[in-house]
């Protein structure tokens, strides 16, 4: 029988970043046509390192690559897209202002001039071979997250892609967004393309791949084929060891309402209404999920709590364990804790809000901790201990606790944040896509730290785009719609595809 020739073959594949971070390491992997591959490995694995190789963004210190059986130099994307290879980032590289056909032919040459008419049937012949669902006039403004990135898809296709690279594909899609998206590359992969999926989240693994291939510390370790493993062996290969795949969700007890969130509304600092009417209740003792498509007002609803954002109506009040309240509407952060209310804050924008890049892990500490300092002299010495500690506890990858946050990856660098926010000792804790980026393993640290928290009395407000994790972590989910509450439902009974719907439609019913 003869052996199958792999659309892509690279092999002894090194890459070092300021000569000492080695992020690949004699990397050796196959890619074959008519099949989805998933890329697995921890943060800081390598794993997009090597498909940025691959697509032409770093260029390898050794090793080589061949397509199709011939050597390749891929020195830029213009090299990659030559040899059929494109990839689709986390973050899409699209023009608001223009169409979807207009960003498709982008860039592209035409001594002629472009037939953007021709160019949409075009669109419109890739769109049905594979099951897209994309208006080739409609505006990039007016598109929906999932739209955007099949606008992605239908590029790279337009410009003759036969190798496609996906790297988080399904962070902000509903279920039934990622069921569309999953339907539409089984069609690419029948028609003999080859698809490389990045993700962590492996029971997506587990439905679209055909062969699983696995990088630890930069090194591959091995492969597999997807129907004979398990979610298990697939962690257990990234990690090194044995790893609990379990969240625990301890029973609630002695809730107290802890927050309360009366009509509230809040508008984005360029007029649009992000939150319309929002009302509901945090209870110290549990944890409540806040589930929505993005760009639906999570953020800003986390925000508008923290004193972060302005709040145009309504009231955020904060209820003491012997019946004070306090409004915290009108107030700043540093207000709020002169108020004695201990609120930590995991943001979103984990460098723009949360850690200061060029400034090492222990003096990011320091920032939590700076008001504990005496006179004009802060002590330097905690700070220190608590990075170890953080490090320690939550194994970031790091050669010291005096490198630079900006030189982590950014799962580590969400470590050091969410570490730093839960040694504060809460009573509120916010959190705003903890995990997002975040490996398996990893990810169930911080699980497991929400849950210790929990039991310790705080109120906890979880805002996570994996539905799957919501429903099995928190107590309540509060569901949000276009900004408005599309219904609050309990979390170990909720049904997945219930609130799928729930975040596209108000109640279930069209908004």
């Amino acid at each position: 029988m003869e052996e199958r020739q792999p659309a892509v073959r690279m092999r002894g594949i090194t890459k070092a970043f300021a000569g000492k971070v080695v992020a690949n390491k004699d990397v050796d992997l196959d890619i074959y046509r008519g099949e989805i591959l998933a890329l697995l490995g921890e943060n800081g694995s390598g794993k997009t390192t090597l498909m940025n190789m691959l697509s032409g963004i770093y260029f390898p210190d050794s090793g080589t690559i061949e397509i199709d059986g011939k050597p390749a130099i891929i020195a830029s994307p213009k090299d990659a897209f030559d040899h059929g290879i494109g990839m689709i980032h986390q973050h899409f590289k699209l023009v608001n202002v223009f169409t979807a056909v207009e960003n498709i032919v982008l860039g592209l040459e035409d001594e002629k001039g472009f037939d953007l008419k021709a160019a949409a049937d075009r669109v419109r012949e890739i769109c049905d071979a594979y099951g897209f669902d994309v208006d080739p006039n409609q505006k990039v403004y007016d598109m929906s997250v999932s739209q955007k990135q099949t606008v992605e898809i239908v590029k790279l296709l337009y410009r003759g892609a036969e190798i496609l690279i996906l790297d988080e594909p399904t962070a902000v899609l509903t279920p039934q967004e990622t069921d569309k998206l999953f339907a539409v590359l089984r069609n690419m992969r029948d028609d003999g393309k080859a698809i490389i999926i990045i993700t962590h989240k492996l029971r997506e693994v587990q439905d679209i791949s055909d062969r699983v291939a696995v990088l630890r510390k930069g090194e591959y370790v091995g492969e597999m084929v997807t129907a004979q493993t398990n979610a298990q062996e697939m962690t257990n290969m990234m990690v090194g060891r044995q790893v609990t795949l379990n969240i625990d969700r301890p029973e609630p007890h002695d809730l107290r309402e802890r927050i309360r969130v009366s009509n509230l509304s809040v508008r984005s600092s360029d007029g649009i209404l992000k939150l319309d009417d929002v009302s509901f209740s945090i209870y110290a003792g549990e944890v409540l999920g806040i589930a929505g498509i993005s760009g639906c007002g999570q953020k800003e609803l986390l925000e508008a709590i923290a004193g972060l954002q302005p709040v145009e109506r309504g009231s955020i009040e904060y209820l003491e364990d012997d019946g004070t309240v306090d409004q915290l509407v009108g107030k700043d952060p540093l207000e709020i804790a002169s108020m004695g209310v201990a609120l930590s804050f995991v943001p979103e924008d984990r460098l723009g809000m949360g850690l200061v890049g060029s400034m090492n892990l222990a003096d990011n500490m320091m920032l939590r901790s700076f008001r504990n300092g005496r006179g004009v002299f802060t002590d330097r010495k905690a700070p220190h201990e608590l990075a170890e500690k953080v490090v320690q506890e939550l194994e970031v990858n790091t050669p010291s606790v005096e490198t630079a946050v900006s030189r982590l990856s950014g799962g580590n660098v969400q470590k050091v944040l969410v570490g730093r926010e839960i040694a504060s000792s809460p009573t509120v804790l916010l959190s705003a896509y903890a995990v997002r980026g975040l490996d398996v393993n990893s990810s169930y640290l911080i699980y497991d730290l929400i849950n210790q928290q929990k039991e310790r009395g705080v109120a906890v407000a979880y805002v996570g785009e994996d539905l799957d994790v919501l429903l099995e972590l928190c107590d309540r989910i509060l569901v949000l719609c276009g900004g408005k509450v599309s219904g609050i439902v309990d979390g170990p009974t909720a049904d997945k595809n219930e609130v799928g719907m729930m975040m596209t439609k108000l109640g279930g019913v069209e908004a």
